[in-house]
């Protein structure tokens, strides 16, 4: 439904201020406050009919008026302008990714912290990559004459390192060769694909390095068996928490409940990974009872074309729009370049 402008003045007053201030509005406060150019009983007639029609609502008798699910959704599709991040906070994300990382899991980590310490939001990233499980990549790298590292890389991204002894005899050539065999025979194989038949092969070939084998195999099999299912990360758990409508116990209760079931969370999330842009769930369009106070603002994210998972914000349906569309639209981007450059780089 199309609103008249001096409707859609009224609403995006209402909107303004009781997402700074939590705190019904009333008429007397938008003439004081917005300068719309009308009196407070021209205010009222329009809060009277934005009311009627489904914009906005009284929660008490003699109160003031607060936005409706449906009002905020007016405003977030007509009338939010872009909010932007402060020189201070791109800094600070684009130095977070800067900052060497081992696996796609520190990234994602990495990402939810940064949500949730610009928003002061709770932070939700998703990711169904780890799904995959199979083996990309080892490399047996000689430490010093008694000690090696070995790094497994999934086709994930995920990396999983571990430090190993080894006898004096044993050379960095050694450990080169155990690297190329393995890369050879194994990439691209899930931890279902490993027969025997193949593992009886390579240990054939590698008879004279057996005890470093049997070490580089655990680590193998160790990383692809920690590969399955989508994955959360929350960052930022408590944040909600210290919102106003979120100080009864009971809420808090079911809020926290939700925030410990992944399975509902990927639920939500999976729906946006294949969406352009960022977008926005209010209240009742999240589905849920738990999160029927809350919204969640999300986008996906990618590499190389390929849709990888999504991030999100959860906060009241109070939230600051502007500020949260524009913290995950520039994280997201940021975000799809250091997977796209994390998951080239590995096992090349």
């Amino acid at each position: 439904m199309t609103l008249d402008a001096r409707k859609q003045n009224v609403l995006l007053a209402i909107i303004q201020d009781y997402i700074s201030t939590a705190e019904p509005v009333g008429s007397r406060t938008i003439a004081r406050k917005y300068k719309l150019g009308v009196s407070p009983a021209t205010i009222r007639n329009e809060m009277a009919d934005l009311e009627e029609m489904g914009y906005i609502e009284q929660p008490h008798t003699s109160a003031g008026r607060i936005p409706s699910g449906m009002g905020y959704r007016y405003y977030v599709d007509h009338l939010m302008k872009r909010g932007e991040l402060s020189s201070e906070e791109e800094k600070l994300v684009l130095n977070s990714y800067l900052t060497k990382v081992q696996d796609i899991g520190q990234v994602l980590r990495r990402t939810g912290k940064l949500l949730s310490q610009i928003t002061n939001y709770t932070a939700v990233v998703f990711t169904n990559h780890y799904g995959k499980g199979k083996f990309k990549h080892i490399q047996l790298v000689h430490l010093n004459p008694t000690q090696a590292m070995m790094i497994v890389v999934t086709d994930a991204g995920a990396v999983h390192h571990q430090i190993v002894e080894i006898p004096e005899s044993i050379r960095p050539a050694d450990l080169e060769t155990i690297s190329t065999v393995l890369n050879q025979k194994m990439q691209g194989m899930s931890l279902e694909n490993i027969r025997l038949t193949l593992v009886k092969e390579i240990y054939f070939e590698l008879a004279k390095q057996k005890h470093i084998l049997n070490m580089a195999m655990d680590l193998i099999q160790q990383s692809l068996s920690t590969e399955g299912g989508d994955k959360i990360y929350l960052g930022g758990i408590f944040n909600i928490l210290n919102q106003p409508e979120f100080h009864s116990i009971e809420k808090v209760k079911t809020l926290l409940s939700l925030l410990e079931q992944e399975a509902k969370l990927a639920e939500i999330m999976v729906d946006v990974i294949n969406t352009d842009g960022v977008t926005a769930k209010i209240g009742d369009e999240i589905e849920n009872e738990q999160m029927k106070d809350c919204s969640m603002v999300m986008a996906g994210y990618s590499a190389g074309g390929k849709a990888l998972g999504s991030i999100g914000l959860i906060g009241p349906t109070r939230m600051d729009y502007a500020k949260a569309f524009a913290v995950v639209e520039y994280m997201t981007r940021n975000l799809s370049l250091v997977m796209e450059r994390l998951l080239r780089g590995r096992g090349s």
